[in-house]
């Protein structure tokens, strides 16, 4: 059963444009179903930007495809749940509605660029499509538009690159057109699932500008979805650190950074490097968190992470600990939250 849980903005100001509340998501498997998201829910309020971190298999990528309605059909399916944008159920939408939603109400950066973008379309056709059917406009126009935003993420010459096809381009690059697709028709909420990954550091910081570009222009929402903690650093607002498909921590950046409240989060944060020493404390190497994410269908009792954490005891490992608010405005699923302040 999932565990009940509320969101860190429950009681914060502003109009929430996006509000997921205890989304379950299942995979139809030979062994069964699995379910990789169980019970999330958030809060995004305009203008805001919320990343979401945690290891690969921790429900993050899965729970932006709920959101968009572009679950593989169909082994994924929403098993409950509601996800409500500007008032409107997604989960209950129509599929006709639902694509007039797409690019211009909610727009996404995926994170494989090359099994997103269509290798018998160029690029030029595949960046106009969506500019012509949100804004209306003309060939020539959205031309116009597509080469403007192609400038704006550092495509060299775009008025002839438009005409060349996904495998002309390098890896980079290609990932420099998902995001000026995302965001070309100014989404007001735009889901960027690891949008830098394949970008080098000059570029990766020109487009962490361009989304609070976007964000300042238009008020658009962000989710910014990564593994860096570095950029959760300077571009997020909230947090939240999900493992195996539960959210087991949410709150302020400045808050869950300085005053961690779960095992999983101190271990992420413990294990980034610091400028001057070769670990993060002097040590000769780096903090790790020991094991790996289990199966989804090898979870084992009680708490998810107490097989890898430190501060595991008989309670955790029997009973799973709620999801619950350890300082205001700050929540974790942790039976020792307590215990952790100074760990770091």
């Amino acid at each position: 059963m999932a565990e009940t849980e509320r969101t860190a903005s429950a009681t914060a100001t502003g109009e929430t444009v996006l509000s997921v509340q205890n989304l379950s998501t299942e995979f139809r498997s030979r062994k069964g179903s699995v379910r990789a998201v169980d019970g999330m829910s958030l809060d995004l309020r305009k203008g805001e930007i919320l990343s979401i971190v945690g290891e690969s298999g921790s429900g993050k990528s899965v729970t932006s495809l709920s959101i968009m309605g572009l679950l593989p059909y169909p082994a994924g399916h929403i098993a409950g749940g509601r996800i409500l944008f500007e008032g409107r159920d997604l989960v209950t939408l129509p599929d006709r509605e639902m694509r007039k939603l797409r690019g211009a109400g909610l727009s996404m950066v995926f994170q494989e660029p090359l099994t997103s973008l269509n290798p018998v379309l160029s690029i030029g056709r595949q960046m106009t499509e969506g500019i012509m059917q949100h804004l209306g406009v003309g060939k020539a126009e959205a031309e116009k538009r597509a080469i403007k935003m192609m400038r704006r993420v550092s495509i060299p010459a775009p008025e002839a690159r438009l005409k060349d096809y996904p495998h002309q381009y390098s890896g980079g690059m290609l990932q420099r057109i998902m995001i000026a697709i995302a965001m070309s028709c100014d989404p007001r909420v735009l889901i960027a699932d690891e949008p830098t990954t394949a970008l080098d550091v000059t570029i990766q910081a020109q487009i962490l500008e361009l989304m609070r570009e976007l964000r300042d222009r238009t008020g658009a929402s962000i989710v910014l979805i990564t593994h860096d903690m570095g950029v959760v650093a300077e571009m997020a607002d909230r947090v939240i650190v999900m493992y195996c498909g539960r959210k087991v921590e949410e709150g302020r950046v400045e808050k869950v950074f300085a005053k961690p409240k779960h095992p999983y989060t101190l271990g992420l944060l413990g294990s980034l490097p610091v400028l001057g020493h070769a670990g993060p404390v002097g040590d000769a190497e780096l903090a790790e968190i020991p094991g790996v994410v289990p199966a989804l269908d090898a979870l084992p009792p009680g708490c998810r992470f107490s097989d890898r954490c430190r501060f595991a005891t008989d309670r955790c490992r029997a009973e799973g600990p709620p999801f619950e608010e350890a300082e205001p405005g700050h929540f974790s699923a942790c039976w020792h939250w307590d215990e952790l302040e100074g760990r770091i």
